[in-house]
C-alpha cells in the first residue's frame, strides 16, 4: 500500500508541474477572464508548493491531496478556455 501511495504522489506532483509548464494563459490580462486565469494559476502553484511542503514533512496523504486539488484548478481553467495547451498532451481533459 505504501508503494502505491508513494508512486501516485510522485505521478501527481509531476503531472501538476508539467501541466503548469504546458498551460499558456490566453485570457486577456486585466480582463475579468484574465483575472480568473491568474487566480487559477496561483491556486495551482500554491497547491504544488503545499504538496511539496507536506511531502517534506513526510505527509504523503496531504501531499497527494494538494497535488490533486492544484491539478483540478488548472484543468478547470483549461476547460473554461482560460489556458491553451498543446493538442498532443494527455495532461488535460479537453
Amino acid at each position: 500500500m505504501t508503494a502505491d501511495l508513494e508512486e501516485k504522489t510522485d505521478r501527481y506532483e509531476r503531472m501538476l508541474a508539467d501541466a503548469l509548464a504546458a498551460a499558456e494563459t490566453v485570457a486577456p490580462a486585466g480582463s475579468p477572464l484574465g483575472e480568473a486565469a491568474a487566480d487559477c494559476r496561483e491556486m495551482a502553484e500554491s497547491y504544488l508548493r503545499d504538496g511539496r511542503h507536506f511531502r517534506a514533512d513526510d505527509d504523503p496523504v496531504n501531499a497527494l491531496a494538494s497535488f490533486s486539488y492544484g491539478y483540478g484548478w488548472l484543468d478547470a481553467g483549461v476547460r473554461m478556455g482560460l489556458f491553451a495547451v498543446p493538442e498532443e498532451t494527455e495532461l488535460f481533459t479537453t
